[in-house]
């Protein structure tokens, strides 16, 4: 008896699924459900996504920025890379985005010199790391992003952090910030790079299950995401898609956007 009431433990408490299924309600109002169902891709750590080598390490990060750029749907955000040991970092920065803020309807922008354009801080070290680098990417695009919005995420101000990484999964980069959301800090001290790493927001759980919101919302098949997702995710990541789509969240979800309802579980 009480392995069985361990084994149906849920993966979050009520509190978390329930945070990020209001995340995910605040991503969609503000930061355009048509782009996300009509053009979001599920990003994957990989050559098909990430083609290309350059012979720097500079122009290699400049590469995986603007990929990231495209398929969060900003590619007309005006941006510059910057060493994150640069004054540049803290300097204030005035950039206005004229019609829609992301997706392909999009206006392409202007040029524009660096005191108009988003400061993006990376170090060369995190290219050790490509899906922590990608991750962080994603993020900083979704804090710049999420200042758009007319009303603060759920919870308020104190959980932009965590919400800002949901926004990062909402655009398609939930693998990779599940993928890094834990960093083994043990072992010798010559295998850890605090340099390569990202600092994460979300549990490893919650990112997985932020991962799960999005592949259900978009219908993508489990194997899908499963071929590249850590190995000792998998389990968390099937047992909340589970619990998901038995969730009347989900529905309500999909309901509001007039979405029918996903029931059939991908395997």
């Amino acid at each position: 008896m009480m392995f069985g009431f361990i084994k149906n433990k849920p993966l979050l408490d009520d509190a978390a699924s329930q945070w990020l299924f209001d995340a995910f309600a605040w991503a969609l109002r503000h930061f355009d459900a048509d782009v996300f169902y009509q053009e979001t891709l599920l990003v994957t750590p990989t050559n098909r996504h990430f083609p290309g080598r350059e012979s720097s390490a500079e122009g290699m990060a400049l590469l995986i920025f603007d990929q990231v750029k495209q398929y969060a749907g900003m590619k007309h955000w005006p941006c510059q890379l910057v060493a994150a040991n640069d004054p540049a970092v803290n300097a204030p920065v005035q950039v206005r985005i004229e019609g829609p803020v992301r997706g392909s309807k999009a206006l392409v922008a202007q040029p524009a010199d660096s005191d108009h354009r988003l400061v993006i801080p990376y170090t060369t070290q995190q290219l050790a790391k490509p899906e922590a680098f990608i991750a962080q990417f994603a993020h900083v695009l979704a804090h710049y992003l999420g200042q758009t919005a007319d009303e603060p995420p759920p919870g308020g101000e104190s959980f932009w952090p965590q919400a800002t990484e949901v926004l990062a999964v909402f655009m398609g980069f939930g693998l990779m910030i599940a993928n890094s959301a834990y960093t083994f800090r043990g072992g010798c001290g010559s295998c850890y790079n605090p340099l390569a790493e990202r600092s994460a927001s979300l549990s490893q759980d919650e990112a997985t299950y932020a991962l799960a919101i999005f592949s259900v919302l978009k219908d993508i098949p489990n194997k899908d995401v499963l071929a590249h997702l850590k190995s000792y995710l998998r389990p968390a990541y099937k047992k909340a898609v589970k619990e998901i789509r038995q969730n009347a969240k989900i529905a309500a979800l999909q309901h509001s956007l007039a979405l029918p309802p996903q029931i059939s579980a991908n395997s």
